[in-house]
């Protein structure tokens, strides 16, 4: 086995997961646990982006984020069920990351104007809110089906790597 995931890595996917899943569930009965699982998430999201710059090898942007057309290619190839294993993340996996740590912070952010002066009780910002949350939630879910068919595609059990911060090694033919 190789480490892969660090710590830092590891620790913000399922402390930012908690803390959506916590904001999620209290957001129509506990205001302030609502309110601090969204702090916390925009916390952990500004945190994530400097570890993208400063982070080892596979936490950093530079290593997965790829340009749309690579991220197509790597769909197509996936649709025909001939993609490539990657290491670290695939392409599609690292525009997920991109699109979730974009999402989430909008989420946090419509939900932070939301305690200003200007849109205290403003229903176009309470309906921007819940829209951005639920595209949050579909976002998750196609993370998680990603995550599914990548685990099976290539026979390796990646919520177990993104526990332990380990996996198999590079084989002929995967991407390092």
């Amino acid at each position: 086995m190789i480490r892969v995931w660090d710590p830092f890595v590891r620790a913000f996917h399922w402390a930012l997961a908690l803390s959506f899943a916590v904001a999620w569930l209290s957001s129509e009965t506990m205001e302030r646990v609502h309110d601090a699982a969204g702090y916390v998430a925009g916390a952990l999201v500004a945190a994530r982006i400097v570890w993208g710059f400063v982070g080892p090898g596979y936490a950093r942007f530079s290593e997965f984020v790829r340009s749309p057309a690579t991220v197509l290619f790597y769909l197509k190839a996936m649709a025909e069920g001939s993609e490539r294993r990657f290491i670290g993340h695939n392409p599609a996996g690292g525009a997920m990351i991109v699109v979730l740590l974009a999402a989430m912070a909008a989420v946090v952010a419509t939900g932070w104007l939301l305690t200003t002066d200007a849109f205290w009780g403003s229903t176009a910002a309470q309906h921007a809110h819940s829209i951005v949350a639920h595209g949050v939630l579909l976002l998750v879910f196609v993370h998680l089906a990603g995550v599914a068919l990548a685990s099976v595609r290539h026979r390796e059990n990646l919520v177990q790597s993104m526990v332990g911060g380990v996996k198999r090694p590079a084989e002929p033919g995967d991407v390092i």
